[in-house]
C-alpha cells in the first residue's frame, strides 16, 4: 500500500512540476500586464500571483483551479486608485474585500454564482475586454505625455510582432505540436520584443524604447532590500466611506469570477472532481486579505491560467503552488532581467486578451439567442463603459430580470382549442410553478374567452398554484355561469385548502 501512495505521490509530482512550469510561463507576462493595466505598481503584480499560487491553492479545495490577479478587476483598480487618491488606501480596501469575501464563506454564499444571467456574465466580460484594449491600445504604440511624436516606431513594431507571434501560436498546428503546446505564445512574444529593442539599443540607438517604456520593477540586492520592496495599507482609510464601497465592489466582483472560474475549471477536469464553492471563498478572501497587506493586488480565481493548467496535464494543486514559487524566486534573482520587458510586449498580450473576450463572433452568438439574451447583454456592456463594474452588473441585471418576468408572464399555462368540439373547448394546462408572477396573464386570458365556451383548467402538471391564481380561477368560475361559460376544474386544489400537490 505503501508502494502504491509513492508510486502515485512520484507521479503527481512528475506530472504536476512540468504543469507548473508552464502556468508560471503563461502568468508572469499577465501578472505584469494586469498591473500596467490597473495603474498599479508592477511589483503589486507579481504579489498577487504568488499569494494566489501558494496561500489559495493551499487553503482551496480546487485540484485544477489557479488563481492570481485578474483582467476583470482592471477597471475597478484604476478607478478606486484614482478615487481613494493612493494606492495604500486602495490596499485596505483589497484587505476588506477579504474579510467579507470569508463571511460569505462562512454564510455559505458559495452558490451565488448561479444566480447571474450568463447573458450579464457575458456582457461583463465583453466589456472588460473592450475596455482593455482601450486601455492598451495607446501603451502599444509607445504614447508617453510630452513626447514631440504622439507615437514611438519601435514600440509599433514590438506590438505589432507580439501580436502575430500570439495569433500564429493559437493556430490548430502550433497548439498540437508536441514541444510548442508547453511553450506560451505570450512568453515568446515577450522574448521576441525584449530581444528587438535590445537589437534597437546596439544598432540604431535612435529607435530604442526609454525607461518610462520598459517594465520597472525593483532590484533586490538582499533579502532585505526585498522585504522592503513591499507596501502596506493606509489604515487611517477606515475613516473614508468610499473605502467601503470599494470592498463591497471588490469582494462581489472577486467572487463571482472566482466561482465562475472555478466552475469552469471542474468542467475542464478530466477526473471531474467538484470544488466546495464555500470553501473556495474562504480561500480567495484569505488570499485578498494578505496581498492587501503586503502590497498585491486583489486576486481571483482565472481561467486562462487554469486552462493551461489543466491543458499541461495537472493532477493536483502542487502545479498551482510551484507557479506560485517559481515566480517569487523570479522577482527575486531575475528582477534586472525583467526589467528589459518593453511595455508593449506586455499591452499585446493584453490586447489579444481584451479581444478574445470582446470578440465579435460573441456578438453574433448572443445576437442569435434572441432579444432576451441579447439586450441585457448589450445594456451590460454600455453600462460599464460609460459607469463603473457595479452599477454597469446592476442594469445589465434589472434588464434581463425584466425579461426573466415577462416571460414567467406568458409562459404560466399551455392552451390547447379543440375546435371539433360543439360549443367550443378550451383546456388551460397549468405549468410546475404558477405564482403571483402570472397573475396579469391569466387574468387577462381569462377575460377574453367567449361566451359558449366549454373551459377545462387541469393542475395536474403544477408542483404549487399560488393564491393570488387561485383566487383568479375561482373568481372565473364563480362569474363563468353568467358569461355562458362551463368551467371544468381538474386537480386544482380547493380555495381555502392545500395550494401544493
Amino acid at each position: 500500500m505503501k508502494n502504491k501512495e509513492k508510486e502515485l505521490t512520484f507521479k503527481f509530482i512528475k506530472e504536476d512540476l512540468p504543469s507548473g512550469l508552464v502556468v508560471f510561463l503563461v502568468a508572469l507576462p499577465l501578472c505584469l500586464g494586469i498591473a500596467l493595466a490597473s495603474g498599479a505598481p508592477l511589483f503589486s503584480g507579481i504579489i498577487a500571483g504568488i499569494v494566489g499560487g501558494i496561500v489559495v491553492a493551499l487553503a482551496s479545495g480546487s485540484n485544477v483551479s489557479v488563481t492570481g490577479p485578474a483582467a476583470g478587476l482592471t477597471v475597478i483598480v484604476l478607478n478606486g486608485i484614482a478615487e481613494l487618491g493612493n494606492y495604500n488606501t486602495f490596499l485596505l480596501a483589497v484587505v476588506l474585500a477579504g474579510g467579507i469575501q470569508i463571511v460569505l464563506g462562512f454564510l455559505k454564499a458559495g452558490v451565488i454564482g448561479y444566480y447571474f444571467p450568463s447573458s450579464v456574465i457575458k456582457g461583463m466580460l465583453a466589456a472588460i475586454g473592450i475596455i482593455l484594449i482601450l486601455k492598451q491600445a495607446p501603451v502599444a504604440i509607445g504614447y508617453v505625455k510630452n513626447m514631440p511624436t504622439p507615437y514611438h516606431l519601435t514600440s509599433i513594431i514590438i506590438a505589432s510582432v507580439s501580436i502575430l507571434i500570439i495569433l500564429i501560436w493559437d493556430l490548430p498546428m502550433i497548439k498540437n505540436n508536441k514541444i510548442a503546446k508547453w511553450i506560451p505564445g505570450a512568453l515568446i512574444a515577450v522574448f521576441v520584443g525584449t530581444a528587438i529593442n535590445e537589437f534597437m539599443q546596439v544598432y540604431n540607438p535612435v529607435l530604442k524604447l526609454s525607461d518610462t517604456q520598459l517594465v520597472k520593477l525593483p532590484v533586490a540586492n538582499s533579502l532585505n532590500d526585498f522585504a522592503q520592496q513591499f507596501t502596506f495599507p493606509d489604515f487611517k482609510g477606515f475613516l473614508i466611506p468610499k473605502v467601503y464601497i470599494l470592498a463591497i465592489t471588490i469582494a462581489i466582483i472577486a467572487s463571482l469570477e472566482s466561482l465562475l472560474s472555478t466552475e469552469a475549471g471542474d468542467k475542464l477536469d478530466p477526473h471531474k472532481r467538484i470544488t466546495p464553492t464555500n470553501r473556495e471563498l474562504k480561500a480567495q478572501g484569505l488570499g485578498n486579505m494578505i496581498s492587501g497587506l503586503i502590497g498585491g493586488l486583489p486576486v481571483t480565481a482565472v481561467i486562462v491560467r487554469t486552462s493551461a493548467n489543466v491543458n499541461a496535464g495537472s493532477r493536483t494543486k502542487l502545479s498551482a503552488i510551484f507557479h506560485g514559487v517559481l515566480l517569487l524566486v523570479s522577482v527575486i534573482l531575475l528582477a534586472s532581467i525583467l526589467n528589459k520587458i518593453p511595455l508593449a510586449c506586455l499591452a499585446a498580450v493584453l490586447l489579444v486578451v481584451g479581444y478574445k473576450l470582446a470578440k465579435v463572433s460573441l456578438f453574433k452568438q448572443m445576437y442569435k439567442l434572441g432579444w432576451e439574451q441579447f439586450v441585457p447583454f448589450i445594456v451590460t456592456i454600455v453600462a460599464i463603459q460609460f459607469t463603473d463594474l457595479l452599477k454597469g452588473i446592476a442594469l445589465g441585471m434589472l434588464v434581463a430580470i425584466f425579461y426573466i418576468l415577462r416571460a414567467n408572464y406568458r409562459r404560466d399555462y399551455v392552451i390547447h382549442h379543440d375546435k371539433q368540439n360543439k360549443g367550443g373547448l378550451i383546456t388551460i394546462s397549468l405549468t410546475e410553478h404558477v405564482t403571483f408572477l402570472n397573475k396579469g396573464s391569466l387574468a387577462l386570458k381569462l377575460s377574453q374567452i367567449e361566451e359558449g365556451t366549454n373551459v377545462v383548467i387541469d393542475g395536474g402538471n403544477a408542483h404549487y398554484i399560488d393564491l393570488d391564481i387561485l383566487e383568479i380561477i375561482y373568481n372565473f368560475n364563480s362569474n363563468a355561469e353568467e358569461r355562458k361559460i362551463k368551467v371544468t376544474l381538474l386537480n386544482v386544489p380547493a380555495f381555502a385548502g392545500t395550494f401544493g400537490h
